[in-house]
């Protein structure tokens, strides 16, 4: 079973700029790490391919520096990566980020499953798994917390919702997002760190993909409008009231009417 699994390097910090024009993330000098929901489907895709045989190849979007997400996939034990970078994807918001990896899936070839994590957390859309589903024309599920079995060219797993749980038997290929609890990610492996220090990246840019049309991709591909951004009031300083519980009641009560909260 041929396996594709999507991985997004997010910021590493709270402590992040915005490009006050364009409303999007400044990545650039950004601390950056692996999306804590992909470590999940990392580990879902690796224990499908020892109990299945297959392959596990990660994708990701970003700057060259993203290179460095496919290296951990690696170091998990993944046997393959590709890294789509190029300036026209820059700016993406979800829908033109889904549209660039499904054009890098296409071009990935043959494969049986794709595994998302359920969402980032710098965008938490929780959008990109589906969308990209609809684009490559597969069938889909989310929010998927137990992967039941492999039988028959198709995949049955248990997908939860606020209110109930329902298993589902999808065909190859497809598409699943997966939450955090399917399983326990294992670590990096030193070892295989090692071994992979020299395994190439695939890097492929706009001119590889089948739809080299630039308006289709970035800022100009995103039909999300940011109106207004701004960083929140950093409000330093703390205020101890002492007393009965009516007092100091009463103190919050005043404070909260002086800061107009009532």
């Amino acid at each position: 079973m041929d396996i594709v699994v999507c991985v997004k390097q997010v910021p590493g910090t709270s402590h992040v700029e915005m490009d006050e024009k364009t409303g999007v993330l400044k990545r650039g000098n950004a601390e950056a790490k692996l999306n804590p929901y992909d470590l999940y489907a990392l580990e879902t895709a690796l224990r499908l391919r020892e109990a299945y045989g297959g392959s596990v190849t990660a994708i990701t979007m970003g700057p060259p520096s993203a290179a460095d997400v496919i290296r951990e996939a690696f170091a998990t034990g993944a046997d393959a990566g590709v890294l789509l970078t190029d300036p026209a994807f820059a700016g993406s918001d979800v829908l033109a980020t889904s549209y660039t990896l499904s054009q890098g899936i296409r071009r990935i070839g043959a494969y049986d499953l794709i595994i998302c994590g359920k969402q980032t957390t710098d965008g938490d859309t929780a959008q990109a798994g589906p969308e990209t589903a609809e684009f490559l024309n597969i069938p889909h599920a989310s929010n998927v917390t137990k992967v039941v079995g492999v039988m028959d060219g198709c995949i049955t797993v248990v997908a939860e919702t606020e209110d109930t749980a329902c298993t589902l038997e999808i065909p190859f290929p497809c598409l699943i997002t997966v939450d955090k609890g399917i399983h326990m990610p294992r670590l990096p492996s030193y070892k295989k760190m090692l071994a992979s220090a020299d395994k190439p990246v695939s890097t492929l840019t706009l001119n590889d993909l089948y739809d080299t049309n630039p308006n289709n991709y970035g800022l100009t591909g995103s039909p999300t409008n940011v109106l207004e951004i701004f960083p929140p009031d950093k409000r330093a300083g703390l205020v101890a009231f002492t007393g009965t519980g009516d007092e100091i009641a009463e103190h919050i009560f005043l404070l909260l009417k002086d800061m107009r909260y009532v």
